[in-house]
Formats: C-alpha cells, sequence, structure tokens
C-alpha cells in the first residue's frame, strides 16, 4: 500500500470559527469554497496539506480531533501565533516547552479543535 496524503475532515457549529483559524491564524488558502451551500464547506490548503471543514452542528457536538504540525521554525510559528492572536494558545501548552520524548511543542485551540505543533 502507497499513500500520499492524510486528508482530515473537522466538523464546526459554525464553519467561521475553523476558517479564522486556519485561514487567519495558520495562514491556510481556500481551495474550494462552498460557503453558500445548505451544508458549508470549506478545502484549506497550506504546503501541501489539506484540510476539510464542514459546518455540521450535530457532528461538531461529537467530534473534537487533535492533531499535530510538524515544523521546522517551532520558534518563528510560536512568536507569530502568539504575539496576533494570544487567545488561541492552549492553557497546559502555551509556551515552547521540550517535552520528555525529545520534542518541543506548543498547542493552540478554538471552540472545536487541539493544535500541537511540534518540532523534534
Amino acid at each position: 500500500m502507497n499513500f500520499s496524503k492524510l486528508v482530515p475532515n473537522i466538523f464546526y457549529v459554525d464553519i467561521k470559527d475553523g476558517l479564522k483559524l486556519f485561514v487567519e491564524v495558520l495562514k491556510f488558502q481556500i481551495e474550494h469554497n462552498d460557503l453558500s451551500a445548505k451544508n458549508p464547506f470549506c478545502v484549506v490548503t497550506k504546503d501541501g496539506l489539506r484540510v476539510n471543514l464542514f459546518e455540521d452542528e450535530k457532528l461538531a457536538k461529537e467530534h473534537h480531533p487533535e492533531f499535530r504540525l510538524v515544523t521546522h521554525d517551532i520558534e518563528n510559528v510560536f512568536a507569530e501565533i502568539s504575539n496576533s492572536f494570544p487567545e488561541y494558545l492552549h492553557p497546559n501548552l502555551k509556551t515552547v516547552t521540550k517535552r520528555p520524548w525529545g520534542a518541543k511543542e506548543f498547542a493552540i485551540m478554538d471552540n472545536q479543535l487541539g493544535i500541537i505543533f511540534q518540532e523534534w
């Protein structure tokens, strides 16, 4: 078996929350926009990554995903996010911290999703 990409689906009560996190905070670009549909949907991309955002209140209340974004410049990522959007910093990992397994990490969260930034 060979795979080339993992594309998560993330469900929001209000898709605008996901767009703020991914487009404004993380600087993803909107590749596909179905925001005016009965069930709003967007595909956002950056640096070969792809995420599908959906507006679905029922599924949003059932799913609260968490994932990691690996970077080679965690200090720069942290500086940009903490200076522009400090309200997104996760209270349990709000600074770059060397973890017992050797990685440097910090985390952000919105009302639906947790993202841990990691540098090995």
